[in-house]
């Protein structure tokens, strides 16, 4: 009696502890999953917020260089609609970093300023400097990004 007492046990002890071992297993897989989405997340919203920066880099240079080299009316209007389009692309992606990676927030947030900085440039000279102040802002971003993926 007391053999099948302990056989029922130890069945019993060795359900339970496959069971308790199986719900750990799945808890975490499902961490590590969750954690790839975040990872998978957080890099597509910074690459979309690096794109958004670069693309209105690009369309703040020309709309400053096309007022700088005196273009005609029509010209810059058009160039000046493109920097709308672009600077209001920069903003759910900037939002998103913000959300997703606080400490990149800051970054995030002087590359976007750096960019927005290109306007009402003076001269050309200090349209380049600009420029290249907000080239560096960006690589900033993506170095500070580096490192807080990286763990």
């Amino acid at each position: 009696m007391w053999s099948s007492a302990i056989a029922v046990a130890g069945t019993l002890l060795g359900s339970a502890t496959t069971y308790v071992l199986q719900q750990r297993a799945a808890r975490t897989a499902r961490d590590e999953a969750r954690a790839d989405d975040l990872r998978a997340r957080q890099i597509a919203a910074l690459a979309d917020l690096v794109s958004a920066l670069a693309d209105h880099r690009r369309a703040m240079w020309v709309r400053e260089d096309l007022a700088l080299s005196g273009a005609g009316a029509a010209a810059y209007a058009t160039a000046r609609a493109t920097s709308h389009e672009t600077r209001s692309a920069i903003t759910v992606p900037l939002l998103t970093v913000t959300l997703l990676v606080p400490a990149l927030a800051e970054s995030a947030q002087d590359a976007a300023q750096a960019t927005y900085t290109l306007r009402n440039a003076p001269d050309a000279g200090a349209l380049a400097d600009l420029r290249e102040k907000a080239l560096g802002a960006v690589d900033r971003l993506v170095t500070d990004a580096s490192a807080a993926l990286a763990a």
